[in-house]
């Protein structure tokens, strides 16, 4: 998959956490929030990512699935092996992940219609998770779902598959949806990164979770890289 001809961004890897801070203001301007990107019967391949790190050192592995979307059989996988390369800092956390999952979809022959990462978009102290900066890096339409809802509050979600009670910043901006996935299940927090509107970026969740709380594209990736890493460890 090359992400330049699919209209991404360059990509840059920052050193410090100024050049990050920047980094970040830089990707958030060239991010599309306005389309409503694709529906679900639009999508024919979907992918999803993930990264796992060593319990011990600085060893990571980053995956990239690609499925069908209507059956969500696997088309194709790739992984990159890396090191952390940037430190943990509250709110940055996506420039650990970036380069090595700009790796492993480097590797990827197919073009997916959609990328779905584990993790936030705009529901983001600074808007710009890791959603956004995927999506505009790649040129794809991408949105987040992540386990906890960060910094972000919401209302009381139903009980029911497909409940759903908005995320809102401090100002009343809603930021992203919590979504429940299955019949008494915690939700997950589903939020926008790049051409995508959160209407569809939840219709997909939902297609994605037909067994699970989490999206199958989360699911396969998590196993393989955590199954890869598993190999590397003497």
């Amino acid at each position: 998959m090359d992400t330049h001809s699919s209209g991404g961004a360059r990509a840059v890897w920052p050193q410090t956490v100024d050049e990050a801070l920047a980094e970040q203001e830089r990707i958030r301007a060239l991010a599309d929030l306005t389309s409503p990107g694709p529906a679900p019967g639009d999508v024919r391949l979907v992918a999803g990512v993930d990264v796992s790190y060593a319990t011990e050192g600085t060893a990571l592995v980053a995956a990239a699935v690609v499925l069908d979307a209507a059956t969500l059989e696997p088309v194709e996988a790739a992984v990159a092996e890396g090191t952390v390369a940037f430190p943990y800092v509250p709110g940055l956390l996506a420039f650990r992940e970036l380069p090595s999952v700009m790796a492993a979809l480097e590797k990827l022959s197919h073009t997916p219609d959609l990328l779905v990462c584990d993790g936030y978009g705009v529901a983001h102290p600074r808007r710009a998770g890791l959603a956004v900066h995927l999506g505009v890096l790649t040129g794809l339409p991408c949105f987040g779902v992540a386990k906890t809802p960060f910094v972000f509050g919401h209302h009381d979600v139903g009980e029911e598959r497909g409940a759903g009670a908005s995320l809102t910043a401090d100002d009343g901006e809603v930021v992203g949806r919590a979504v429940r996935t299955q019949p008494g299940v915690k939700p997950v927090f589903v939020s926008v990164g790049h051409a995508i509107g959160l209407d569809h970026a939840c219709a997909h969740t939902l297609r994605l979770t037909h067994r699970y709380r989490l999206p199958e594209t989360t699911r396969r990736a998590d196993h393989l890289s955590r199954e890869r890493l598993r190999a590397m460890t003497p």
